[in-house]
């Protein structure tokens, strides 16, 4: 299944919330909160079933974090083997992704601003080269703005907007250095994205 390349404002306000962890959609809720739609005016939202609550709650996730079907399922099959509650380890492993944290840390305005400048080579792990968005940081890794890319109007912009970016207690950002450290793997309740997870592992497990 192809990524989502469809108007995001219209998504969150089919899906009623805002899954993109970013300003500009809080206001798009606030402007016109109702579903999409020549029927979206009438305020209302379907109700759904029990198995439309779950695939909704998977949606949300894999949109937020914009992946596909087959990359999303693959997550949860290792999360699922790993010690500990599958829906948080599911959580945890998005976060642990390359993309999400330089997302999270505020060197990038979205995730696939994060992606892209990944795929650009903006980016160094441990001092190697790293241009795959989906490559997993460990407790301890170090990520680096390649020098080529410091002088980037860009990443400028975004290095000195991390200040004002609400703080990851997992990492430690130096804005002047323009690195991050993946210190610990996040909490389920310090991970800012409204889902039911449990939803997500009841989904899979039919």
């Amino acid at each position: 299944m192809k990524l989502f390349r469809g108007a995001k404002g219209k998504l969150v306000r089919k899906l009623g919330i805002n899954i993109f962890d970013t300003d500009r959609y809080d206001k798009v809720l606030e402007r016109r909160p109702t579903p999409p739609g020549q029927h979206g005016s009438t305020g209302r939202r379907p109700k759904h079933s029990e198995y439309g609550k779950q695939l909704l709650e998977k949606q949300k996730l894999k949109f937020a974090h914009g992946i596909t079907e087959r990359q999303f399922r693959n997550i949860f099959i290792k999360a699922s083997k790993m010690k500990g509650a599958p829906g948080v380890n599911l959580m945890q492993s998005l976060e642990r992704r390359l993309d999400s944290v330089i997302f999270r840390s505020g060197f990038a305005n979205s995730r696939p601003q994060a992606r892209q400048m990944v795929n650009h080579g903006h980016f160094l792990l441990n001092d190697k080269k790293a241009n795959i968005p989906s490559m997993t940081i460990k407790d301890g890794d170090k990520v680096t703005v390649h020098k080529r890319a410091c002088s980037s109007k860009l990443v400028q912009e975004c290095a000195q907007a991390t200040e004002s970016r609400l703080k990851m207690p997992w990492l430690d950002i130096d804005s002047g250095n323009q690195t991050i450290v993946f210190v610990r793997t996040p909490k389920r309740e310090e991970i800012p994205i409204l889902i039911k997870e449990q939803l997500i592992v009841e989904l899979y497990s039919r």
